[in-house]
């Protein structure tokens, strides 16, 4: 298989991916997105022997645009433009999760900082302010009374950036100190780990202690159902659980990252999403 590497840094993850695919004796050509151009006429010639394109760029912008191409280039790419864009933006997250009927935290967007004060104010304390497009928890505020509200609005009113005028708003779950995340492909789950944390942020980029975690049917039915609504692939789908019992998803990653997870469960991670991509590129190639 002729494999493209789309990467903008070279991480663990990355390494892994990289030393599994040698390992099988696949054909790699490292994409460096810093320093590879895309052109609408089509293809550069290196391009043009691909099978595959896996994409690795950390910024999620880069990943928006590159898949973008490499699909108008009819060389299938992990993932799809399509699940990238729906994955990438919190608000698109949101509503296809919750018309699908799949549980999600109740979320309000406003518009203005009034709009989003009183937004707050009816949905109550704490909540939580996210920025729609993020990842590692990166710019979120547990908001816990009308003076933080205040401020943090203010902030992000005046931080230029028209996404930071875009108010993101949603219901504080009260989890266990944990929550779950799921690495999935087209909806079928490789591993599952708990992140927890002290603080209410229980991101592994923030230190959460991780540990292997025994999925319920619940939740292997939520992941699938979670990846279906947004056109399935790689993905990492996050899971808190609730007071009452039951689950809700509160996001999903189109660039997932699971070195954290392959360290602390018996599955090899890489392995898996190796597996599945070599099946992806067969079907294609089968096709074109």
């Amino acid at each position: 298989m002729n494999v493209g590497f789309l990467y903008s840094q070279i991480r663990a993850d990355e390494k892994l991916l990289l030393t599994e695919l040698r390992s099988r004796g696949h054909d790699i050509l490292k994409i460096d997105v810093r320093k590879h151009q895309f052109s609408i006429q089509g293809p550069s010639s290196e391009f043009k022997d691909l099978d595959i394109v896996i994409d690795r760029c950390i910024a999620q912008s880069q990943s928006k645009f590159a898949s973008l191409f490499f699909a108008s280039y009819g060389i299938p790419i992990i993932n799809d433009p399509i699940v990238v864009e729906r994955c990438s933006d919190k608000v698109k997250t949101s509503l296809l999760l919750a018309n699908a009927g799949i549980p999600t935290p109740e979320t309000t967007i406003a518009f203005s900082p009034e709009s989003a004060l009183e937004t707050i104010e009816t949905m109550g304390y704490p909540c939580v302010i996210k920025p729609i497009v993020g990842s590692w928890g990166r710019l979120m505020a547990k908001i816990d009374t009308r003076a933080a509200a205040e401020a943090i609005i203010e902030h992000k009113a005046t931080l230029g950036h028209y996404e930071h005028k875009i108010f993101y708003i949603q219901k504080f779950i009260n989890k266990p100190n944990r929550d779950i995340r799921v690495v999935a492909v087209d909806g079928n789950a490789i591993a599952a780990m708990t992140r927890t944390s002290t603080h209410w942020l229980t991101n592994a980029a923030k230190g959460a202690t991780v540990d292997a975690y025994d999925m319920p049917n619940e939740v292997a039915s939520l992941v699938e159902q979670a990846s279906k609504v947004v056109g399935g692939g790689l993905l990492g789908v996050d899971l808190m659980e609730l007071d009452d019992g039951g689950f809700t998803v509160h996001e999903i990653n189109p660039g997932t990252e699971f070195k954290a997870l392959n360290e602390c469960v018996d599955v090899n991670v890489p392995s898996h999403i190796i597996n599945w991509i070599e099946s992806v590129a067969n079907k294609k190639g089968e096709t074109r």
